[in-house]
């Protein structure tokens, strides 16, 4: 669901403030797994990503405060789907906002990468796609409702505290009417692999000059974003209401103790950020 801000990363406050100081070396890890960094590589990389984290430290988490404070007031009372996608499309600037500032670093790597390097992000690429398969594609019908109802279960519950069976009711209701197709999300996922893999190869084979690069790697960032399939395009839109309905309504259904918990529960996300935003 789009509701959670950006998942929240509810897992704790000692783990929020933990993951967000090691973000730049977890998010190192990340990108080798696909890319297995040379040293010259690994060392600008790393680079990166500490200068991306203070500037994100010193000028987004402001604004992460300010959206916490913002949906804590919204916890007190009903909420409409329109409202819960005005959120979701916050949290989606403040992703879009980030993505435009790693762009430099980006280009830059993407100068340096070798066919090699593209055949080993290809390869991580399809086990993924491996695994995707066998939770949404492979799997029983019965099965795939019954994953994606315990992980709706498990959201709500980081947000709400326990979720009582009335809720739990409607959380199944909303999986049986729920329009997710997992061909569909399945054959957009390969699209945007295909995509990168062949405009990283246009980059490796041609060194184009940076003007060029930037609008290549630009203009997959846009497909990326927005899809060039139109009945995707369309999909995404029905999923993204879907979603945001879904949240309103198991909102609404909570009872007075669950608000107040929610409540709290944001409030020490605020806290936490607030005493990340103020280390150096």
């Amino acid at each position: 669901m789009c509701w959670l801000f950006v998942g929240l990363v509810l897992q704790g406050c000692n783990a929020v403030k933990i993951a967000y100081n090691q973000a730049p070396t977890l998010a190192y890890f990340y990108l080798d797994g696909y890319v297995d960094f040379n040293d010259a590589q690994s060392t600008q990389v790393k680079n990166d990503l500490a200068q991306m984290q203070a500037w994100h430290r010193q000028t987004q988490l402001p604004a992460y405060i300010d959206l916490l404070q913002k949906l804590q007031q919204k916890m007190k009372q009903d909420i409409t789907a329109s409202q819960a996608c005005e959120v979701f499309a916050d949290v989606r600037q403040k992703a879009l906002a980030m993505t435009d500032h790693a762009e430099p670093a980006a280009l830059s790597l993407a100068l340096t990468l070798t066919q090699k390097q593209l055949d080993a992000m290809q390869r991580k690429f399809a086990k993924g796609n491996s695994s995707w398969r066998k939770d949404y594609l492979d799997a029983s019908t019965k099965d795939v409702f019954e994953n994606r109802q315990k992980n709706a279960v498990k959201r709500g519950e980081m947000l709400y505290g326990s979720i009582n069976d009335r809720q739990r009711s409607l959380i199944s209701q909303q999986i049986e009417k729920s329009q997710f197709n997992a061909a569909q999300s399945y054959a957009e996922r390969e699209r945007r692999q295909k995509d990168m893999l062949q405009t990283l190869a246009k980059v490796v084979a041609s060194r184009p000059d940076p003007v060029t690069l930037q609008k290549d790697m630009r203009s997959l960032m846009q497909r990326s974003i927005s899809s060039p399939d139109a009945a995707y395009r369309s999909y995404l839109e029905t999923i993204t209401q879907e979603g945001c309905a879904n949240f309103a309504e198991l909102h609404n259904a909570t009872t007075a103790e669950q608000r107040k918990k929610a409540v709290n529960v944001l409030a020490e996300y605020e806290q936490d950020f607030k005493m990340l935003a103020a280390q150096k």
